[in-house]
């Protein structure tokens, strides 16, 4: 078993990517009633503040701030991929070790987490997240992208109607350097 470390901040605040086995797939975006609805269970029982969010069809990026004196993002994760692959008919190929331990193929098994360092920090993963979409293509437009935290996001004052990013921007977050 490998020596995986995370950080762990207590009420800390985070940048997330998650995603799918199957890099090729739609599912997140083809089942996004699903996926909110995974996201609204695990708030129920393990709360957490969504600060922003972007779902792509294969993969997500988010950035949530935990309670005080709590760090569990895994136990959170492990609920939403649960809860989401619980909602969906088995479709996806499985492996033999999979089928014997009754897991599902939906999602690759770990995730990557970022602890957001400071005001430099959290901006740059908001913009990261928002530009996204535009990133991969499937949009021109920032604000057109619908899976997208970015409206709320306008609403709050955060980013004016107009923004749209620059790739220039992006450089400082997300992907692994």
């Amino acid at each position: 078993m490998s020596d995986y470390r995370r950080n762990r901040v207590p009420g800390g605040t985070y940048f997330f990517t998650v995603n799918l086995h199957d890099r090729n797939s739609d599912l997140l975006t083809a089942q996004i009633g699903a996926l909110r609805a995974a996201i609204r269970h695990a708030l129920v029982k393990w709360p957490f503040h969504i600060d922003a969010w972007v779902v792509l069809p294969e993969h997500m990026h988010c950035i949530w701030t935990l309670p005080e004196g709590d760090f569990d993002y895994s136990g959170r994760w492990r609920v939403i991929k649960a809860a989401f692959s619980r909602a969906l008919p088995v479709t996806e190929r499985r492996s033999a070790s999979q089928l014997s331990r009754n897991e599902r193929g939906i999602w690759q098994h770990r995730f990557w987490e970022h602890t957001i360092r400071d005001d430099r920090d959290y901006a740059a993963h908001m913009d990261y997240i928002h530009f996204n979409p535009v990133k991969h293509g499937y949009v021109s437009n920032v604000a057109d992208w619908p899976h997208s935290s970015f409206r709320r996001c306008v609403y709050k004052g955060v980013y004016p109607d107009s923004w749209i990013g620059t790739s220039d921007a992006m450089a400082d977050a997300g992907e692994r350097r």
